[in-house]
């Protein structure tokens, strides 16, 4: 053959012609699932985007992850290196694996994180640092976070801190919170703004209100949580070369046409731009294909279908370059990320007039999508898509950007103007042309360009609204001789507001001017009730601001010294320009995406303690290095079984119907399909009465499982999905809402109350009563690892091993026992570990199927003195429990009695109903009911507070010790920094109109674990070999928290044997029964104390060995303890805590213990958008800990919840359902987990100084949880900026919150001129907000 593949290197691909793909369709890099196998005409294996040469059997690199599958998550990043035609130099980019089509890849080379490094052979510093740095949890996204840092080294060894965010940019983690990620990537940087005493126990940052003293002395306390000196240096030169037979083929490339055959697809790859021509002549509806950013979500999201596609990935002329006097040509194949480049170069060489279009698109190349997928996306491609929400295009079209198109017959140019892309049949391309380039014109003297967007969060996100603005001036005046503006989001094409700018013409830049500008913009571009994405208010009032923040930008440009100078005065007229007064210039700036630093502190070790003995040290992730190269298995890594077959669920279409009928015969002709599983197929119980495992007779909301396919692949499954029929009959009500339950008085479980003193009788001699709502929206758990689980069948006894990623394998014991009606005791449940989650689902099927958080919707009345002393406190409370009970009824009873946190008021009455709806059941979550019944109460100081002052909260707050609980009052130097930094943010807010910096501090009462005691037993089961190595087995579960790592800890100090001696392989049922959930912060603490016991018990039998033989080694024990025939093997058992609550007397002692903590932060609002950021200000958070077992761990929980709390409260938009019911946000795209520019700039975490308990473990408390309510400080620190912008604006008080303060709601509620404009047309909601 003319073009031999060979493998040259584990994790290293090399593609080439596939003649047939015997059993896929859609042709793609498909990391992490079961393989789907790609034949290669010469005998080698596709599998999980590695091909090898020569080999019976695929090596099975499971490093790469799939998560999202529409390139929005970056768990399958992977290294994508080819020769550049143009440049004639090897080009590494990094890609998402799940939108990369197999036969993309000719002739290029695709490393993998096996391919980095490996904990068999040798660690990349990358690998090392991240896992070192713990940067890792659950271990999930680590492979993709790897991978991208690892592409930016191979483009970049010394990366300035703005290429290391851009280049982790398209990364999402859960678990961690990012800090640590870019703290690991900052080791890199060739500068670093951190501060450089840092890990010697002093810091700038330490100076002030941060004092090491005021955590008890600076002696013992410890800033430093790895050592920099440990790590391995990073050397260029050590990195994989560019396979030379790869470089020999692009040096010859191959020009006749490959096409590569799939069950449903062609691939056509011509080689010629000839060829290509005339292949689009053959096949005029044939998409081009190049990124696969646009058509793969379609695909998999849409259905979209097409059966060939054209790729001219190969023809070298679409990525050409050209320059002239006038402008700039690129290539409609060059990809956005070397646009930006391309770009950058010439803004670099030209003067500023001359390069205001480009420097308006690079703004937006910052911040469209992530860094992979603007390695993927090419600009024709971005330009063709048409996409109602381009960044690019509303930019291109005012800057007066043409289109070069091509066809056999010739060439011709078109203009990319607003009839192109409302897509008229006139001013488009015809069947048989390309794009072949982008002419971009320079912009000239007197001209100006300028860019804007707003979207859910900084980076990686859709924006709601997009802008591209363009004016020039008659020369030396301020008189408008063109004016052009295009907005993207606001309607199905970008809009060009031609008319409006045709009515502004002749005239001066000035206010008049201005407010009529924004009249006609209003009228213009009118956005119809349905429009895509809603928020129709909120989108028109970005209309007119973006015009005003552009009215600014010009106007501040003709002020600058030179812009004039060489204009006569005469030429002005006898005019000057508007002033702009100082407290509007803040409304130029953006927010920049830096680098968060900060300071982890906690107190160091006693320095009496042995080395070898590893409790309260920074100790490692156990797993960190696995995570770091792939080889730490999930659930979907396992190996696949002989005659493995594959589950899909068919789900439900209506919200409340009754089933008429299923038809399954289209289904079960289908090839490679076994059967479809119905409830009368289920041989024991099909769940509960209330919550059926599978629906019968009817359905209760859009997702309830009706059957399950199984069949031999995946695809397969599908595909029967797709072809199962339900017929159905609506029924009636349909409820969604809270508020609609409330109507209907529909509630899933009885109402839960406490009371004390006399409410009633307190409200009658109170100075003041304020009452007001809360509406807390709910969350999706958006674990990276979706719900896997992997059954194989014993061939005897009816045995069952289930391997799954869950929290409680004890319950999927008992439930698939009762299911199939056979003994608990032939099911063995493995938990290895599990990748955030708790049937292998898709991240969409997955957030259709299974719930969240609950949404709540609360209402207070509280009465209080005028000194701000509070007196009396009512609050109700409903939350949304979707259709069936599921944890409902314990999520309102833990919200009622977590609702008081931190503060003690002596007449309270705290009610809550959980309300039926005909949405998913929602379910356990982080905090379960604690954030969002505190919430409600926050809110309710919060709006006392500003009637009576900001001490209200410290006046309110538990001081000594008191019937329940003892609450530590807060640090004096804390306090005295806060009122400091007050005065600092009054200062900005009056110097400042249009932007507003708030600042909030909440403190925090959080109760660890179940309110009932059975709930906090837990066992242990430790063996000891005779070579002296450990096995410890406990009935906790690896959830990314670290749990594994503090039990070795435990066991090592116990049984005084190293760490590296020791082993943990799995939680099973098998070896430790009956276990409970890893839940409620309590997991550490209970299974820690069973590992003492069985550490205790064994130590206890090794005594009389010990005491004969004390100058013997462990070995020597251990060897002399088998031969004395002494067990070495011992389970230990913890009984738990006692707890208990009784509802009828309204009394009880539910929980163990409490965690304290308090939170302070301070961000900073764009009033004229509504965009948000901890910017150059910070969070400071101070958790009581006690003695913790690992002060890595601990604060990287404290910090990850802390994030996940800060998104719930902020960025995380309430799901949005469709008025049938049917789930709209589905994946990345459209629900925005916080992302790595939503850290806090300055992110300090402190662990207070140890202290002693004798309830738990070494003292230690669980923190798992804890910090999520704490996120709630950046709402508040919104909402004070919030209301100093309404104050300053003379509105009135509104005491309704509602959570979460995305920028739609932020900007709306700094109410101005320009949100007045669109008042008037108020349009009914798009989709039920709860």
């Amino acid at each position: 053959m003319s073009s031999v593949t060979q493998l040259i290197r584990y994790g290293v691909a090399f593609t080439d012609t596939w003649r047939q793909a015997t059993d896929s369709s859609d042709l793609h890099l498909t990391p992490q699932r079961k393989p789907s196998w790609l034949e290669t005409p010469w005998g080698g294996h596709y599998h999980g985007g590695n091909l090898f040469l020569d080999r019976p059997f695929p090596v099975r690199l499971t490093g790469t992850k799939y998560a999202c599958g529409r390139g929005g998550c970056g768990a399958c990043t992977v290294m994508v290196s080819k020769h550049d035609p143009v440049s004639r130099k090897i080009r590494h980019f990094s890609v998402t694996a799940c939108l990369v089509p197999i036969c993309s890849l000719y002739g290029a080379a695709v490393t993998t994180v096996e391919g980095v490094g490996s904990i068999k052979t040798r660690l990349h510093p990358v690998q090392e640092r991240i896992a070192k740095s713990h940067g890792t949890q659950c271990g999930f996204c680590t492979p993709g976070m790897v991978m991208s840092m690892y592409t930016l080294l191979r483009n970049h060894p010394q990366p300035s801190e703005e290429q290391l965010m851009e280049a982790l940019g398209g990364n999402l983690c859960r678990c961690t919170g990012y800090r640590p990620i870019l703290e690991s990537g900052r080791t890199f940087c060739a500068e670093s703004s951190g501060c450089q005493q840092k890990g010697r126990g002093k810091c700038c940052l330490d100076q002030g209100e941060n004092a090491a003293s005021s955590l008890g002395g600076e002696s013992d306390i410890c800033t430093e949580l790895f050592a920099k000196d440990e790590f391995q240096p990073l050397d260029p030169t050590q990195e994989l070369i560019f396979p030379p037979e790869l470089l020999r083929m692009a040096e010859n490339p191959e020009k006749r046409t490959l096409t590569f055959h799939g069950e449903r697809v062609t691939w056509i790859s011509p080689g010629t731009l000839k060829d290509l021509l005339e292949l689009k002549v053959k096949h005029p509806d044939a998409p081009l294909i190049l990124g696969n950013t646009s058509l793969g979500p379609a695909k998999k999201s849409q259905g979209h279908f097409h059966p060939v596609l054209l790729s001219p990935a190969r023809i070298s002329e679409l990525s050409m370059v050209s320059t002239t006097s006038e402008g700039l040509t690129i290539g409609a194949g060059c990809s956005l990320a070397q646009v930006k480049d391309i770009l950058a170069g010439r803004v670099s060489e030209l003067p500023e007039e001359k390069t205001q279009t480009y420097r308006a698109l690079l703004k937006h190349l910052k911040r469209l999508a992530g860094q992979q997928i603007r390695n993927m996306a090419s600009l024709g491609g971005h330009i063709m898509s048409r996409h109602c929400y381009s960044d690019l295009n509303p930019v291109l079209a005012v800057g007066n950007t043409a289109l070069n198109l091509m066809s056999k017959e010739g060439t011709r140019q078109i203009p990319l103007d607003r009839d192109f892309l409302a897509g008229l049949a006139s001013a488009d391309l015809k069947p048989e042309e390309i794009l072949e380039s982008v002419y971009i014109p320079h912009s000239q003297r007197w001209e100006f360009v300028s860019a804007f967007r707003q979207a859910q969060c900084q980076q990686n996100a859709l924006a709601d609204v997009t802008a591209g603005m363009r004016v020039l001036f008659q020369e030396g005046t301020d008189t408008i001789e063109d004016l052009s503006l295009a907005y993207g989001g606001v309607g199905d094409a970008t809009i060009s507001a031609q008319k409006s700018c045709q009515q502004l013409l002749g005239r001066h830049w000035n206010e008049p001017m201005l407010d009529e500008a924004c009249r006609l913009l209003l009228d213009e571009v009118s956005l119809p009730g349905g429009a895509p994405g809603g928020s129709v208010e909120f989108k028109r009032t970005l209309v007119v601001s973006f015009f005003f923040k552009f009215y600014l930008e010009v106007l501040q440009e003709l002020k600058k010294p030179g812009k004039l100078l060489s204009v006569p005065v005469s030429a002005l007229d006898g005019r000057h320009f508007p002033e702009i007064s100082d407290r509007f210039l803040s409304a130029l700036e953006d927010f920049p995406a830096t680098v968060p630093q900060g300071v982890q502190r906690y107190q160091s070790v006693d320095s009496h303690q042995a080395l070898q003995d590893p409790v309260g040290r920074p100790i490692m992730h156990l797993s960190g290095l696995k995570h770091a190269t792939g080889e730490a298995i999930f659930c979907d890594d396992i190996p696949t079984v002989d005659k493995e077959l594959f589950m899909a669920l068919v789900t439900s279409t209506r919200a409340h119907a009754k089933i008429i009928s299923v038809d399954l015969s289209k289904a079960l002709e289908l090839p490679g399909v076994v059967d479809v599983i119905t409830a009368e197929d289920i041989p024991g119980t099909n769940g509960a009465e209330d919550d059926r495992l599978l629906a019968v007779d009817k359905v209760l909301c859009v997702g309830q499982i009706v059957c399950a396919v199984v069949a031999e692949t995946e695809a397969q499954a599908k595909r029967a999905v797709e072809e199962t029929k339900i017929a159905y009959e609506d029924l009636e009500p349909v409820i969604f809402t809270i508020e609609d339950a409330i109507k209907h008085s529909s509630f899933l479980c009885p109402e839960k109350k406490l009371e004390q003193g006399n409410v009633e009788k307190a409200f009658e001699e109170v100075d003041q009563i304020v009452e007001g709502e809360v509406h807390v929206g709910g969350q999706e758990h958006f674990y990276m690892e979706t719900q896997r689980v992997l059954v194989i069948p014993k061939t005897e006894d009816k045995e069952l091993d289930i391997y799954v990623s869950t929290q409680d394998p004890a319950h999927v014991q008992k439930t698939v026992s009762s299911t199939l009606d056979i003994p608990i005791n032939r099911i063995t449940c493995h938990v290895k570990r599990v990748g955030g989650g708790f049937v292998h689902l898709g991240l969409k099927n997955d957030m259709l199927i299974t719930g969240g958080r609950h949404p709540l919707f609360g209402k207070y009345k509280v009465g209080f003195m005028n000194s701000g002393r509070i007196r009396a406190l009512d609050i109700e409370c409903f939350i949304n429990g979707g259709c069936t009970l599921d944890d409902s009824e314990l999520v309102t009873e833990f919200l009622i009695l977590k609702m008081e946190n931190a503060y003690k008021i002596h007449n309270l009455r705290f009610r809550g109903r959980a309300c039926m709806t005909n949405l998913p059941s929602n379910t356990a979550f982080r905090g379960f009911g604690f954030p969002q019944g505190t919430l409600v109460t926050e809110s309710c100081i919060t709006a006392v507070a500003a009637k009576c002052g900001p001490s209200v909260r410290e006046k309110n707050m538990y001081k000594t010790v008191d019937k329940t609980i003892y609450k530590q009052a807060f640090n004096p130097d804390l306090k005295s920094s806060f009122h400091s930094r007050r005065m600092q943010v009054a200062e900005f807010n009056k110097k400042n109109y249009w932007r507003k910096r708030g600042l909030a501090v909440v403190p925090m009462k959080f109760s660890v674990g179940f309110a009932a005691t059975s709930f906090h037993q837990a066992a242990a089961l430790v063996h000891i070999y005779t070579d002296g190595s450990v096995l410890v087995t406990h009935g906790g579960n690896e959830l990314g928290q670290g749990i594994h790592t503090k039990m070795l800890q435990v066991a090592s100090r116990e049984l005084k044997v190293p760490t590296s001696h020791m082993h943990i392989c799995e939680t099973s049922t098998a070896t430790v029964p009956n276990t409970i959930a890893t839940a409620a912060s309590i997991g550490s603490d209970v299974n820690g104390r069973a590992v003492q016991n069985a550490c205790q018990i064994l130590l206890k039998r090794l005594e009389p060995i010990i005491k004969k033989n004390p100058e013997g080694t462990w070995e020597d024990w251990i060897e002399a303890a088998f031969e004395q025939r002494i067990s070495l093997s011992a389970t230990g058992y913890f009984r738990g805590y006692e707890a208990f609550m009784d509802w009828e007397k309204g009394e009880g002692d539910p929980f163990p213990y409490y965690v304290y903590g308090a939170a302070s932060s301070e961000v900073e609002v764009d009033c004229l958008t509504g965009a948000h950021k901890v910017k150059k200000i910070r969070t400071d958070i101070v958790m009581d800990a006690c003695c913790s077992l690992n002060p890595a761990i601990d604060i990287g929980q404290i910090e990850g919840s802390f994030t996940q709390g800060m998104g719930l409260y902020t960025t995380e938009e309430e799901l949005k359902y469709s008025p049938e019911g049917v789930l709209y946000s589905r994946g990345p795209d459209d629900y925005k987990i916080p992302t790595i520019t939503d850290v806090p700039e300055e992110f300090n975490v402190s662990l207070l100084p140890s202290s002693q308990t004798p309830l738990t473990i070494y003292s230690s408390k669980g923190l798992g949880e804890s910090g999520m309510f704490l996120g709630s400080s950046v709402f508040f620190a919104i909402a004070d900026a919030v209301a100093t912008a309404r104050r300053e604006r003379d509105i009135a008080e509104d005491f309704t919150v509602r959570s979460p303060a995305t920028p739609e709601r932020v900007r709306m509620a700094c109410a101005d001129r320009f949100t007045e404009m669109v008042r008037d047309s108020r349009l009914p909601p798009w989709a039920p907000p709860f």
